[in-house]
C-alpha cells in the first residue's frame, strides 16, 4: 500500500467483492470496479447446495461454446443461487423461464471470455484463490477454517467456490487488460461533459443560488424619476463588475428583503426563481452579473454565486479524517493471525489500556504509520470501496472491526468529520472518474459483443427446471 490509498480505486473492487458476484446474474458482463454497486459490508455465506438433477433424468448437454459445453446442471446450479439472490434483494422474480434464458446467457457469455483469457495467456495462481477465500471468510468475521466448516455444513463444494473464484478473478484479469487499460480520459472529455451538463436546458435539474439587487421603481413615477434609477441600476453593476463587494452593495442600496442576507437568495430549484431571473443567468458562470434588468417592480442587479446542474457533483461535500491501523498477512503473519491481532487491540482501546495513535506508530505497515496512522482530511471517493464503506460507518470517536482489503488488514477509528467545499481542481476529478465510468462501461458492451460475435455458439436441448 502506498501512503495515501489511491484516488478512486480503478479497475477493482476488493477480492472479497469477488464472492458476490457469485450470487447476482448480470444483464451484461461487467467488469470488476468501484462503480459495481455491490454491498461489501457483509459477502454471503450462505451458498445454496447444488440442485439435484430431476428424478431419474441423467445431466446433458444444453449449448456448446467453442466445442466446450454448459450443461444442464450447470444452469440449474446457478439457477438456484440466482432466484436467492433475487429473493434475499427483494426484487421482482422474473419467469423461471425467463430467468433460465437469462443465466444460460450470462453462462456462455462467460464461458467465452476465459477462453479469451486463456488464449491471451492471463492466469490466476492458487494463492490469488486462495487470497479470495480468506477474504470472503474474514468479511463474515470467521477464520479460514470456520469458512471451510461452514461451506460444508451448507452443503457447497469448496472446490467449486474456488473454481468459480478463479474464473471471476480471470474475467477481472482479462477485462481490465482489454478494456480499463485502453480507456483514456483527456482534459477536452472532462471540457466536454461540463459544457453538455451546464448547457442543459432541462429547468428541472437546474439550481441556483444568486444574489439580487432591487431598485423600485414607485407605481406612478415619472419617466424623469424611472431614468435616475436606471442610471443608478446602471452605477451599481458598473461597481460590482469592477470588483465591488456585491454583498455590500445589496445592503447598502437594495429595496429588496433580502438585502440583510447580502442580497443572497441561496441556493434554489430554477422552478422557484422568477423567469426573468433564470433566463438572464442560465447561461453565466458563477461570479457573472447580469443587469440591470426592467420588471414592473423596478430594476434588478444579480450575480451568480453558485450553479448546479444534474451530472455534476455537489462544491459542498463531507470530509472525514481518520486513522487505521495495518497489517499485511505474508509467510510470517496470516490473515487469521492479523485479524485475532487486530481484534485484541481493539479490546484494549475500548478498555483505555492503550491509545490508538500508540499502537499505529508501533505496528502499522503503511507510510501513515510515523503519523500516528493519521490519514489527513478526505474527501468521498478518495480510498477504496470496502475501505470507505466501513469508514463511513463509524461515529466520530469509534473503532471499527479488523476490515479486509486489497492492501491486507485495518481497524480504522474516524476523529472527526466537517463540510467542505470542492475546489474546482477536485471537481475535474470527481468528473474525470464519471466520464471514465462511461467510458469504460461503453467499452465493455462494445468487447464483449466483439467477443461473442467471434465465437461459435450451438444451442442444444433447452435446460430442463
Amino acid at each position: 500500500m502506498t501512503d495515501r490509498f489511491p484516488f478512486r480505486a480503478c479497475a477493482a473492487l476488493g477480492l472479497a467483492a469477488l464472492a458476490a458476484l457469485m450470487w447476482a446474474v448480470s444483464a451484461q458482463a461487467q467488469g470488476l470496479r468501484p462503480s459495481g454497486q455491490l454491498n461489501l459490508s457483509r459477502v454471503p455465506v450462505s451458498p445454496t447446495p447444488s440442485a439435484p438433477t430431476a428424478q431419474g433424468t441423467a445431466d446433458y448437454i444444453v449449448a456448446l461454446v467453442n466445442s466446450e459445453p454448459v450443461t444442464n446442471n450447470e444452469v440449474r446450479q446457478r439457477l438456484v443461487r440466482v432466484e436467492q439472490q433475487i429473493a434475499q434483494q427483494g426484487g421482482a422474480m422474473p419467469t423461471r423461464d425467463q430467468l433460465a434464458r437469462q443465466v444460460l446467457e450470462q453462462i456462455i457469455n462467460e464461458r467465452i471470455q476465459v477462453q479469451q483469457a486463456t488464449e491471451l495467456g492471463v492466469t490466476v495462481s492458487e494463492a490469488d484463490v486462495t487470497q479470495a477465500e480468506n477474504s470472503i471468510a474474514a468479511q463474515n468475521q470467521l477464520t479460514p477454517e470456520q469458512f471451510r466448516r461452514r461451506l460444508a455444513e451448507e452443503g457447497m463444494d469448496i472446490n467449486r467456490l474456488r473454481n468459480d473464484l478463479r474464473n471471476q478473478i480471470l474475467l477481472q484479469r482479462v477485462r481490465e487488460r482489454q478494456v480499463d487499460s485502453r480507456v483514456r480520459v483527456t482534459e477536452a472529455d472532462i471540457d466536454d461533459y461540463l459544457r453538455e451538463q451546464q448547457g442543459s436546458n432541462d429547468l428541472a435539474s437546474l439550481e441556483l443560488n444568486l444574489a439580487h439587487i432591487l431598485l423600485i421603481v414607485p407605481e406612478g413615477a415619472s419617466p424623469e424619476r424611472v431614468k435616475e434609477l436606471q442610471d443608478k441600476a446602471q452605477g451599481l453593476a458598473d461597481r460590482a463588475r469592477a470588483g465591488a463587494d456585491f454583498g455590500q452593495l445589496a445592503r447598502e442600496f437594495s429595496d429588496a428583503p433580502e438585502r440583510v442576507n447580502g442580497g443572497q437568495f441561496g441556493l434554489r430549484a430554477a422552478s422557484r426563481l422568477p423567469s426573468l431571473f433564470v433566463d438572464s443567468t442560465r447561461a453565466l458562470g458563477v461570479g457573472a452579473i447580469a443587469g440591470p434588468l426592467r420588471s414592473p417592480a423596478g430594476f434588478h442587479l444579480l450575480k451568480v454565486l453558485d450553479k448546479r446542474q444534474a451530472g455534476l457533483p455537489d462544491v459542498n461535500i463531507t470530509q472525514t479524517r481518520a486513522r487505521h491501523i495495518l497489517l499485511r498477512p505474508d509467510s510470517r503473519l496470516s490473515q487469521s493471525e492479523a485479524i485475532a491481532r487486530l481484534s485484541t487491540w481493539r479490546e484494549q482501546l475500548a478498555s483505555g489500556q492503550a491509545s490508538f495513535e500508540t499502537l499505529a506508530r508501533e505496528h502499522s505497515q503503511d507510510g501513515s504509520a510515523s503519523q500516528g496512522g493519521d490519514l489527513g482530511w478526505a474527501s468521498p471517493g478518495q480510498f477504496v470501496p470496502e475501505f470507505e464503506q466501513a469508514m463511513n460507518g463509524l461515529q466520530p470517536g469509534q473503532v471499527s472491526q479488523p476490515l479486509v482489503s486489497r492492501f491486507g488488514v485495518h481497524l480504522i477509528k474516524v476523529e472527526e468529520r466537517r463540510q467542505a467545499q470542492l475546489s474546482s481542481r477536485e471537481q475535474r476529478e470527481i468528473v474525470r472518474g464519471l466520464v471514465r465510468d462511461k467510458k469504460t462501461d461503453e467499452a465493455l458492451r462494445a468487447w464483449a459483443q466483439d467477443v461473442r460475435g467471434r465465437a461459435f455458439v450451438e444451442y442444444r436441448e433447452p435446460p430442463q427446471l
